[in-house]
């Protein structure tokens, strides 16, 4: 096996276990807002209004899924559902303020592990890692995203 497959199945290997770390995350997270429903707020504060088709799409599972996520959300006050003005067979998923605010105390809980758990890592390793982990993401979904609607 030459040294660059052996590199690469190491980072197979290592993919996993950032897997493994963000289950650990999510288990961090109250349970009133599991991380699929949390999945669901960042997907529509990232890009404004969605289909549930769009939805569905952007989550990378199945519509029946999606629309007991969205129900989740919905019956906590965190999205609004609204008629698509160009398709009234549509609705249109939008977070609320409440939703925005849950989603701000998720990261802030997000934000108070990673800072444990890598409290003796350096500021540019932390940084690094970052910097690494969205160029991969870039490199794997570097253009498949909707068009927001705003």
């Amino acid at each position: 096996m030459s040294a660059e497959r052996a590199e690469h199945r190491e980072l197979a290997r290592q993919l996993r276990s950032v897997v493994a770390v963000n289950r650990e995350l999510g288990r961090h997270l109250p349970n009133e807002c599991p991380p699929a429903s949390a999945g669901v707020l960042a997907l529509l504060r990232k890009y404004g209004e969605l289909r549930m088709s769009e939805l569905t799409e952007l989550l990378g599972i199945d519509m029946s899924v999606t629309s007991r996520h969205v129900a989740h959300v919905a019956e906590r006050g965190w999205i609004e559902r609204h008629p698509d003005p160009r398709d009234g067979r549509s609705r249109l998923l939008r977070l609320t303020e409440s939703g925005d605010q849950q989603l701000d105390e998720l990261s802030e809980r997000t934000v108070d592990v990673l800072e444990h758990q890598l409290a003796d890592w350096s500021e540019a390793d932390v940084a690094q890692l970052s910097s690494l982990l969205d160029r991969l993401r870039e490199s794997f979904c570097p253009t498949h995203i909707p068009t927001p609607r705003h």
